[in-house]
């Protein structure tokens, strides 16, 4: 199980991804679409855990307005080991600091995150696929290169844990 804090972008982008998502699995490439009963949209994740209390991550958070306002440029396509594909956010210095500050509250109020999602680790990304078959990666790594760039405008955030039906928007 997974549980995220996750930012969630504008509707022009959100529908460019999930064309994207839709190209995939028409060529036969499991996207984030079809996981969980289509549970998923198209977001990046400040913070990941095997578990987060909606509720402590909300306290933890409060006053702070998570994503509002900030602009992600998706410019790159990426692989993590898993067969895990990904449209890169570019890394600036709103992004970084930004996210500087969540973690720093959720430290203070002592949530644990995954190892991989703090300062310094962190890749900002919106997962495309977790599981492209080794020989089609090539293919969709093109695929996706196709819909690059999107300029995305964070409109919303969530805790959120598919698994468990849990979304609670901040």
């Amino acid at each position: 199980m997974v549980a995220a804090l996750e930012l969630y972008l504008d509707v022009d982008a959100t529908r460019r991804i999930r064309t994207l998502w839709g190209a995939l699995e028409a060529e036969g490439i499991p996207s984030m679409a079809s996981l969980m009963e289509s549970r998923h949209r198209p977001h990046v994740s400040l913070a990941a855990a095997r578990r987060l209390a909606p509720d402590a991550v909300a306290e933890a958070l409060t006053g702070f307005a998570v994503g509002r306002g900030l602009t992600l440029d998706l410019d790159f396509a990426g692989q993590f080991v898993g067969r895990v594909l990904w449209l890169g956010a570019v890394p600036t210095a709103e992004l970084l600091e930004h996210h500087r500050e969540v973690h720093a509250r959720l430290v203070q109020a002592g949530i644990e995150v995954w190892d991989l999602y703090q300062p310094g680790r962190w890749v900002p990304h919106c997962t495309i696929s977790l599981r492209v078959p080794n020989p089609m990666m090539g293919a969709a790594v093109r695929r996706c290169l196709e819909f690059l760039p999107i300029r995305a405008t964070v409109v919303g955030a969530a805790v959120t844990d598919h698994a468990n039906d849990i979304s609670l928007a901040l």
